[in-house]
């Protein structure tokens, strides 16, 4: 007992409730993948959905796709790949208590991130103006001139395919669901840097930047399974 005193005095960031640095690591480390597991469980959902629909609807599932913007959608899959290697950077800088190289490759996440979300702009703009967003701002005619624009050679449409407005809806519940953890991240970001700045991390001690660095490489993976599922099929 003397020996988890001793140990707690000269680690000010070891937490009362834990008898050593170990013990609290593995237990942060845990929850942190608790809390992945229920948003696996999360996006799993919308997965499911998404497959029980496209089976139901296979002519509007191609039609959705296709009518996708293939070139923005691919640089935003190598910009967010980028923001995970600038955080793989960054949590090696943390391990060699090297702050300017952390808070830099966190501006780059960041950075990165203000990217996707321009282009995820334009995407959504676009979507806007050709009046293809059920429930807000919908019309059929609009939107089945744009599908007629982009169909696939030999797919010809001469109406709205059934259940295309499904398509279009889990694009948008999909999508911005995963906006909505990279804007969750990106206060995190901004908390981890004000920390690091301020000196609260070193060689032994930098949870928040590793567990972040968890979190923001699930959301990427995210992307990289709504990427084929939304714009390649």
């Amino acid at each position: 007992m003397s020996h988890a005193t001793s140990d707690h005095a000269h680690k000010p960031y070891q937490q009362h409730h834990f008898e050593s640095m170990q013990q609290q690591t593995q237990s942060t480390l845990l929850g942190i993948w608790l809390f992945m597991a229920q948003e696996i469980l999360f996006f799993g959902g919308l997965f499911a959905a998404y497959t029980i629909y496209r089976i139901l609807h296979p002519a509007a599932w191609e039609a959705g796709a296709a009518s996708q913007n293939l070139l923005l959608g691919t640089i935003n899959t190598i910009v967010l790949i980028g923001s995970s290697l600038s955080i793989v950077l960054a949590v090696h800088a943390a391990r060699h208590a090297d702050k300017a190289k952390v808070l830099k490759f966190f501006s780059l996440t960041l950075f990165l991130g203000l990217v996707f979300f321009g282009i995820k702009y334009v995407e959504y703009s676009a979507k806007w103006d050709h009046h293809m967003i059920p429930g807000i701002r919908w019309d059929d005619h609009h939107a089945l001139h744009t599908l007629q624009q982009h169909a696939h050679a030999g797919q010809h449409l001469e109406e709205l395919p059934s259940g295309i407005q499904l398509y279009y809806s889990l694009y948008f519940v999909m999508t911005g669901m995963h906006a909505l953890h990279m804007i969750i991240g990106f206060g995190l970001a901004f908390w981890i840097m004000a920390k690091t700045a301020k000196g609260c991390f070193n060689e032994e001690y930098y949870p928040h930047i590793e567990y972040f660095g968890i979190y923001w490489h699930f959301v990427d993976v995210v992307w990289i399974f709504l990427f084929p599922l939304l714009y390649l099929v």
